[in-house]
């Protein structure tokens, strides 16, 4: 746990009568970029919500860079990055960046360096309405980074991208877990699981498997990441597929 920016102990979430995550644990290393996939609906958002501290009726550990979610000293060591456009339609790039990090009081330097490192500057007085999905996804990103967070957690930064566009935005992550940030990143293509160094592979709320994607191929016999994920679902025991099916009847 002392190199852990994520630390997770039987962390459970609960909407009404139903438990939607089951006694998740696990630990995602300082520095590492960690995918945690799993089709539409198995719990991933919710899961991210509960990291950055946003979400309800949560018990259970949950810890961040050492301090328990949520807690205001982390307001500026985490980024998030939301499904939907974290940045506003009816403004530039730059006057987007430049409200954010006067909150944030990051200063104009600042809002230069994500504008370089999102690949930006040419569009940074560009509305935001006008942006192709990429750019604004990378706009989004670029919000996040303000401020220089130890940790970005990112809700599907990816999806219904083009595999250019997919491409371009695993290479930036990359750049950023090798000049020392953590990323925790979602997907439900399990084809991005290759550019991770762990995975965290997700399903009606719970953990399938915590391993490095040569790991997972290498425990399941698989091919690739698709058929892993297949493979452990085959293997999964019956009864917690009966368990979870009585709740969601409930």
């Amino acid at each position: 746990m002392v190199n852990s920016a994520i630390h997770t102990d039987d962390l459970r979430v609960r909407r009404g009568k139903r438990e939607v995550l089951h006694g998740i644990s696990f630990d995602v290393p300082q520095g590492s970029l960690v995918g945690l996939l799993g089709p539409s609906g198995s719990g991933k958002t919710t899961l991210m919500r509960a990291i950055v501290g946003v979400q309800r009726n949560v018990t259970g550990v949950v810890n961040v860079l050492g301090h328990a979610a949520g807690s205001a000293i982390l307001r500026r060591q985490v980024g998030y990055v939301t499904q939907d456009a974290s940045v506003y339609g009816d403004l530039t790039i730059r006057q987007n960046l430049n409200y954010f990090s006067s909150m944030l009081r990051a200063g104009r330097a600042d809002v230069e360096r994500v504008l370089e490192s999102t690949d930006l500057t040419e569009q940074a007085n560009q509305m935001v309405d006008s942006l192709s999905g990429g750019q604004l996804s990378r706009a989004s990103l670029a919000v996040a980074l303000l401020g220089s967070p130890e940790l970005l957690v990112l809700d599907e930064p990816t999806v219904g991208l083009d595999p250019v566009l997919r491409m371009d935005l695993w290479a930036l992550f990359r750049r950023l877990a090798e000049s020392g940030t953590t990323l925790l990143v979602s997907s439900h293509v399990m084809d991005e699981a290759t550019r991770c160094d762990r995975l965290l592979l997700l399903r009606d709320g719970e953990i399938l498997a915590d391993e490095t994607p040569a790991g997972l191929l290498e425990r399941t016999g698989a091919a690739d990441a698709d058929a892993a994920f297949l493979a452990l679902i085959r293997h999964r025991p019956k009864h917690l597929d009966a368990e979870f099916d009585g709740e969601a009847a409930s």
